[in-house]
């Protein structure tokens, strides 16, 4: 373990992060509002990563480190992103605060505020800006900016990247994260463009700019993307949600116009078809509660967009429709994005090689002699890979059903605590009855608020990075033996 190592990484995210505060800071001197508390939390940040070290000598980072510096780095963005609410008087608790800062940099959108349009603007701003963060990842994003090993950043990436795997689309890792990063930038921009010319204020495009790139779903309006009754804003809003749950990696391939990447993608077929098949069965369950198909078209594509992309917008409470509908968006809420994409959940790639690995297991039943190798994207899956996939779900169940099992003392009825879980470790937000489209996480105690927070991080960073935290092993020194000649 390079602790020397670890310790500036996480120095120089700190300082990244005070960068960033540049931002919410001239949105509080734009709307003649205090700059005292980003100012406060910069200096904090800027004084902890002075304290953390310089850069040593040996810079390399292997697995285990990679692990240990993105669990690390998350958390301590969060911890510090809180000090801006707390300082500002926006959100005065510190758990809450933690809980909402946690909520945001996981671009889950769960939110313990019950007025929304009562925080500062800057408070607004920094709250969502957080989804844009860490949409792309934290780490990926000072990668881009801040190149800092020797040829080791992808047990980084790959510890932070969601998905079964993670590849490079250049030869250095840098240079990756710079695409990843100006492809997400652009994309970004174009929404905010879209949205002001439909009318949107440049403010409030900006917010749900910010949630539909990270698939978060924080919003300035008390009734989310429903206050504005549009549909325009529901398509461009709905069509974006999906965009920025499609695999950052086929976008590149369409840049450097290779096509029939695009074209083959398994799990982007996949995608499509679950969304239009949920699409189209809520629009017909729905139709009578909104008397036009279009118009039962509209919520329905729009709530199928916000919850398998785990994005957590609303136009509708969807507690109020049918029990047909609500299973299907509980069922996305499991299923979630594409791997690479800045959605959360078990990713759609990871569903598709556990029916193929099902599907193979019972044809051996039949024909136990045959071998027929399971295959996904074209290319054959080895074993580590599908034990990798039945790996992670196993872990997955396991922490969904003890966070389950605890959430359960506070005695609130079985929907509320099951859906909180859920939508908390698939990073989606809103859950059902109490934690609703329409309602809130404040009715909670303190302790299950930091039993959610780490739900929220466990989702995010795909299970492993927070466990391996608690793992004694991880924290033994590297050592290397050296023999004299």
């Amino acid at each position: 373990m390079n602790y020397q190592m670890i310790r500036y990484v996480i120095s120089r995210i700190l300082w990244t992060e005070a960068v960033l505060l540049l931002l919410p800071l001239g949105t509080a001197l734009v709307y003649g509002e205090s700059t005292l508390p980003f100012l406060e939390t910069m200096l904090a940040l800027t004084a902890a990563g002075l304290l953390l070290g310089r850069k040593p000598k040996q810079t390399a980072l292997y697995a285990r480190d990679g692990f240990a510096v993105v669990a690390l780095a998350w958390v301590g963005m969060s911890l510090f992103g809180a000090l801006p609410f707390v300082f500002s008087g926006d959100i005065p608790n510190f758990v809450n605060a933690f809980f909402e800062t946690v909520s945001g940099f996981t671009t889950t959108g769960a939110t313990i505020l019950t007025e929304v349009e009562s925080l500062t603007r800057s408070g607004l701003f920094w709250r969502s800006f957080t989804h844009w963060v860490g949409g792309m990842g934290v780490l990926v994003f000072v990668m881009a900016v801040l190149p800092m090993t020797d040829g080791h950043g992808m047990h980084i990436l790959r510890a932070e990247m969601p998905g079964p795997s993670v590849g490079k689309l250049v030869s250095r890792m840098s240079d990756t994260a710079k695409i990843l990063y100006g492809i997400y930038l652009a994309m970004t921009l174009l929404e905010i463009v879209l949205l002001c010319l439909g009318g949107m204020p440049l403010f409030d495009s900006c917010i749900h700019s910010f949630g539909s790139a990270g698939t978060g779903g924080f919003s300035c309006r008390n009734l989310s993307v429903g206050a504005y009754d549009s549909p325009y804003f529901d398509v461009v809003i709905g069509i974006f949600m999906l965009l920025f749950g499609v695999n950052f990696n086929l976008y590149y391939f369409l840049l450097i116009k290779r096509f029939r990447d695009v074209f083959r993608s398994e799990e982007l077929r996949a995608y499509l078809l679950i969304v239009a098949a949920a699409v189209l069965a809520i629009a017909v369950d729905i139709l009578h509660l909104y008397g036009s198909f279009l118009e039962s078209l509209r919520h329905s594509f729009f709530q199928v967009s916000t919850i398998i992309t785990t994005t957590g917008y609303a136009t509708a409470d969807f507690n109020l429709w049918p029990t047909f509908s609500k299973g299907i968006l509980v069922v996305l809420m499991f299923f979630g994005a594409c791997a690479g994409s800045t959605g959360g959940g078990i990713k759609v790639a990871r569903i598709v090689i556990l029916l193929k690995a099902s599907w193979g297991d019972m044809r051996k039943m039949l024909h136990p002699n045959a071998v027929s190798p399971i295959r996904f994207e074209g290319k054959p899956l080895t074993d580590k890979s599908v034990r990798g996939v039945h790996h992670f779900l196993t872990v997955y169940l396991l922490i969904m059903t003890v966070s389950f099992l605890l959430l359960s003392l506070e005695q609130f009825d079985l929907i509320t605590t099951f859906t909180a879980v859920i939508s908390c470790m698939n990073n989606i937000g809103p859950g059902l009855e109490l934690v609703g489209p329409m309602g809130n996480f404040s009715q909670f105690t303190y302790a299950s608020k930091l039993l959610l927070s780490f739900d929220m991080l466990v989702g995010r960073l795909e299970i492993f990075p927070m466990i391996l935290l608690f793992a004694p092993s991880i924290w033994k020194r590297r050592v290397v033996w050296r023999h004299n000649l």
